[in-house]
């Protein structure tokens, strides 16, 4: 897919592998100047070198100092901020259990960079694209925000707000000509779901075939499907985009795919 971001200054959370790094590509490729923003930052450093006009940033999100300063550091390289993808989140490996069960210190460190450091950015970075009048916001949910899923009581927390809080948002900066647009990914194969799912020793191996029977196309995503579409709503064709949810789960979310 290609579009014009020529001239268009991008901040990535999240993009030191995995779809982050994914979306960062893609608009490098189109043009754009990226930030490739990640708490790994020796990683995030390694896979923006060949991104000309790009850089590596260190980027606690959960941290209301680093997401201000960082902003302003992309400000004084670039002078201007144009798109901000929120991808930067985590998930629990450990403690799939009821709710009952589920500890407060997994439950704080998942709600904290999923939604709260989502939110802590994208103040930040609403505050020069206010300025510009204009911008894009992408917020990369989850179908578990959706439609939530057993055993994952604070990730389906998180990304249920991060829905809503698209969508606040989307009502409260378009007026300003800022648009915000939320992605909600199925089941992408990365390698964080390898660990779950699909690498040999991945702790889920075994449920496979069940999980994929709930998707009509009967296969997990790969990170650039889920980029593509981070590339149309940073792009002019989307001007019209606000406030909406696109699901890239191979119809996961679309209704009962099974007989019952």
């Amino acid at each position: 897919m290609q579009v014009n971001l020529s001239g268009k200054v991008a901040l990535v959370t999240g993009a030191a592998r995995g779809i982050g790094q994914a979306i960062a590509d893609a608009y490098v490729a189109n043009g754009a100047q990226v930030v490739y923003a990640d708490i790994d930052f020796a990683t995030a450093q390694q896979v923006s070198e060949y991104a000309e006009g790009s850089m590596a940033l260190r980027m606690d999100v959960t941290s209301e100092a680093e997401a201000m300063s960082g902003v302003e550091r992309i400000l004084e390289r670039y002078g201007r901020l144009d798109i901000l993808v929120n991808n930067a989140g985590v998930n629990t490996l450990k403690y799939r259990v009821n709710v009952d069960e589920f500890p407060l210190e997994e439950w704080e460190r998942i709600v904290n960079v999923d939604l709260t450091g989502l939110f802590l950015v994208s103040k930040y970075a609403a505050k020069p694209m206010l300025r510009q009048g204009a911008g894009r916001i992408i917020n990369i949910a989850s179908i578990v925000g959706l439609v939530p899923l057993r055993l994952q009581s604070a990730f389906a927390a998180a990304k249920g707000g991060v829905v809503n809080l698209t969508k606040a948002m989307a009502l409260e900066l378009a007026p300003q000509g800022v648009l915000v647009n939320g992605i909600a990914p199925g089941s992408i194969l990365t390698e964080g779901t390898k660990q779950l799912f699909y690498g040999e020793g991945g702790k889920f191996n075994d449920r496979v075939a069940q999980m994929l029977a709930h998707v009509p196309l009967g296969r997990p995503g790969t990170a650039q499907e889920v980029a593509s579409c981070a590339l149309f709503l940073a792009a002019d064709e989307s001007s019209y985009v606000n406030g909406h949810i696109l699901t890239v789960d191979g119809g996961w979310t679309a209704g009962y795919h099974r007989d019952f």
